[in-house]
């Protein structure tokens, strides 16, 4: 087994900073279902999607990024992740060269800005700023709301509802010239495009608890009140378990009461992978044991959602 000190700058940047097989799934899940929903609406833009993608995936970029730094800044002594202590001390990582990609990260974000607000105007621009808040203030700024045990219902929020919302939303404005609207335009979205999203921002949710679960002890020397820090194993192992049925109940209600067509079962598919990562999540808890299963619980969320976008995408007729 690799040590850390014989990881490469690029090793430690792209597998364990970067992080693709746990970040992009996560990322693109929501923007999947927001595609799906406006191809339902014929509204389906695929430049304003593709520069809003963009935005929202160097925020998260940037957002893990400054989580990273965060953590070794204020937090040395905590041997969650040792490789990147070792790159520290070896100075193949350093703390400008941090600071650096997370200020390259969000200036490049910044730099669709005025594309995305000439399409969407005022709107695009909350949505953004709610999106950049939530990846910086996870783990940065004076009062990190991690620290507080509210990244769950953010995270859930964040990527059931609005990447979801945004997502359509700057398709539909591009389609209907609503740059001018301000804010009043996002009254004027679909109301169902708020809860279509609800599953996958339950599945997403669940990528973080398994990551919760193995550094739980961690978090509890850091001062971080999450789900496993405040309510142990069984707690958030609960958690983790009504997140799951809530998603998996969702399509059959959307049939029911959204007047979704049969195609909404499609999701229902991942079901046996789904359980085979419960039955890690419920009996495993050590990270060498859990290690692979944030990127499988993240190409979960990534299935569904794009099961999901097809189901909502056919037509009733």
């Amino acid at each position: 087994m690799t040590g850390p000190s014989e990881l490469s700058a690029r090793e430690i940047w792209i597998r364990l900073l970067l992080y693709p097989s746990h970040t992009l799934p996560t990322a693109a899940a929501p923007v999947l279902v927001g595609i799906g929903l406006a191809l339902r609406d014929d509204i389906f833009a695929p430049i304003p999607m593709l520069i809003g993608f963009l935005a929202s995936w160097l925020i998260h970029v940037g957002g893990v990024f400054n989580d990273n730094h965060e953590l070794l800044r204020r937090h040395p002594n905590v041997p969650e992740h040792p490789e990147l202590l070792q790159a520290l001390q070896t100075g193949t990582l350093t703390f400008a060269g941090l600071r650096n990609a997370i200020l390259v990260c969000f200036v490049l974000a910044a730099l669709t800005a005025p594309y995305l607000l000439s399409v969407g105007g005022t709107s695009a621009f909350v949505i953004g700023i709610v999106g950049a808040a939530s990846g910086y203030f996870y783990a940065g700024g004076p009062q990190p709301y991690v620290k507080h045990g509210l990244a769950d219902p953010i995270f859930f929020a964040m990527f059931g509802i609005v990447a979801v919302v945004g997502t359509y939303y700057i398709q539909w404005a591009a389609l209907h010239g609503m740059a001018s609207h301000g804010l009043d335009a996002l009254l004027q979205l679909p109301w169902d495009i708020c809860l279509i999203g609800l599953p996958v921002g339950a599945l997403v949710t669940n990528v973080m608890l398994i990551d919760d679960i193995r550094d739980r002890h961690f978090d509890a020397v850091k001062g971080w009140n999450t789900f496993a820090v405040r309510f142990g194993l069984s707690g958030i192992r609960r958690e983790y378990l009504a997140l799951s049925v809530f998603a998996y109940m969702l399509p059959p209600a959307f049939w029911l009461w959204l007047g979704c067509s049969a195609w909404i079962f499609l999701p229902l598919l991942t079901l046996p992978l789904a359980y085979r990562i419960w039955g890690a999540v419920s009996t495993l808890d050590q990270t060498k044991d859990l290690l692979m299963m944030s990127p499988r619980a993240s190409y979960l969320a990534l299935t569904y959602a794009a099961l999901l976008a097809v189901g909502v995408a056919v037509p009733l007729h």
